[in-house]
């Protein structure tokens, strides 16, 4: 865990600082109070007080997802990311180089690509799917990966971020109002309307729905106002293995049969043409 990260780490129980122990190497996280949290084999610590939610993303949907995304079909996502968080810490260079935090994070994969065009920034991914999180703890040598509970709350002290990163994830706005700075950003990226457009019915895949954007700016509400936004597309070329690992990746798992999905994949041409559409929006704590 970078030091610029533990030192804005807060108990989740209590709300206290959180030192390593042993300070020299690290096994666990503990506040005054004397609550403890250990630091799992795989790099990350469970910064949870209860039970959660939800367990997040199964490690199917995590070993697809990262398959899918180092082969590069999402690097756009990566992409606009790191030119909007550089184009926002060119606006007020004093707010950054201090910590991004990706709520939400998966495998890190974005907040990596951030972190390198931020080279004084340490990162934090958090995220509830511990399979995503073993992934995260290895994504980028300056960021460290908690797991936490979006509703539940961030385990991070008032104003501990400099950005905070949202991908296609929930989004806790009182919350993410509390940990940015007033002179931070969150930096949203939500699906566009023609996202995936040409699988939706042949491969019965979920639909964006049209009001995403209403609920967006519902959660975000009195704690954040609009700022710079733009759409982003591409089109991928992906043959029947890539479609499978693309639907195995997201939400759509959750609800497919594999074997009407191997039907319905047989019958498409090979490659498929597919359109990525995304949308990132820099939002400003009010």
């Amino acid at each position: 865990m970078p030091p610029e990260v533990l030192r804005r780490l807060r108990c989740p129980v209590c709300g206290r600082p959180l030192a390593a122990v042993p300070p020299a190497a690290v096994v666990a996280l503990r506040c005054p109070a004397g609550h403890s949290f250990d630091l799992a084999r795989q790099g990350y610590v469970n910064l949870t007080a209860g039970r959660t939610t939800h367990s997040g993303d199964s490690p199917a949907m995590v070993a697809a997802r990262e398959e899918f995304l180092r082969a590069g079909h999402y690097d756009l996502i990566s992409t606009a990311l790191a030119d909007l968080a550089s184009t926002v810490a060119g606006e007020a260079p004093e707010a950054y180089p201090e910590l991004v935090v990706d709520a939400g994070a998966g495998t890190g994969r974005h907040l990596a690509a951030v972190l390198d065009a931020l080279p004084a920034a340490a990162g934090l991914a958090l995220d509830v799917s511990k399979p995503a999180l073993r992934r995260a703890a290895r994504a980028h040598p300056r960021a460290g990966a908690a797991l936490c509970d979006t509703w539940r709350g961030l385990p991070l002290a008032d104003g501990a971020a400099g950005l905070l990163l949202n991908v296609f994830a929930p989004r806790n706005g009182p919350e993410f109002h509390r940990v940015l700075r007033r002179d931070g950003a969150l930096l949203v990226v939500t699906p566009a309307a023609d996202h995936l457009g040409e699988l939706v019915d042949l491969l019965g895949l979920l639909r964006v729905d049209p009001a995403k954007e209403a609920r967006l700016a519902g959660s975000l509400a009195g704690h954040f106002s609009q700022g710079a936004t733009a759409t982003h597309r591409s089109t991928l070329r992906l043959d029947h293995a890539e479609l499978r690992t693309l639907v195995g990746m997201g939400p759509s798992a959750w609800h497919t049969d594999p074997a009407d999905l191997d039907r319905r994949i047989a019958r498409l041409s090979q490659p498929t043409t597919v359109t990525v559409a995304v949308q990132a929006t820099a939002h400003h704590p009010t």
